[in-house]
């Protein structure tokens, strides 16, 4: 799947993107800036989160309960200096318990991601849209 989008466009594209039935670990690929939070958080409200979202920077993994009771579990590994400090938190039960798990930055923990996975690549086009495709 591909499609360019405006930030106003983001919830419908969220929606979208579920439709497409993606492997529930999804690694998330953009520069910084370029809005792989904000799509999380789009991906998120549509799974039926209601609690506020942000950006688990500093505690590399925020958790999240959908309505279903469901978990959504949003990583950013940004900060780890290598794969052993995300064995420390725990990571692999997070990454085979089944629920949502959305990476930022899984460059970072190559040999820790399931085979089985999604890929977003995000980018900012220059009239301010994204793109975004699906793999």
């Amino acid at each position: 799947m591909e499609i360019e989008f405006s930030l106003e466009q983001i919830n419908q594209v969220a929606q979208e993107v579920l439709k497409q039935n993606p492997q529930k670990v999804i690694l998330f690929n953009g520069d910084m800036g370029v809005g792989k939070t904000t799509f999380i958080k789009a991906l998120s409200k549509a799974l039926g989160v209601k609690d506020a979202t942000s950006s688990p920077t500093f505690s590399l993994v925020n958790e999240y309960e959908a309505e279903n009771g469901k978990l959504v579990y949003h990583f950013d590994v940004y900060r780890l200096k290598n794969e052993a400090e995300a064995y420390d938190i725990g990571i692999d039960e997070y990454l085979y318990s089944d629920e949502w798990c959305f990476i930022e930055w899984a460059e970072k923990i190559p040999s820790l991601i399931p085979q089985q996975h999604s890929v977003i690549d995000i980018k900012l086009l220059s009239n301010g849209n994204r793109k975004l495709v699906l793999r």
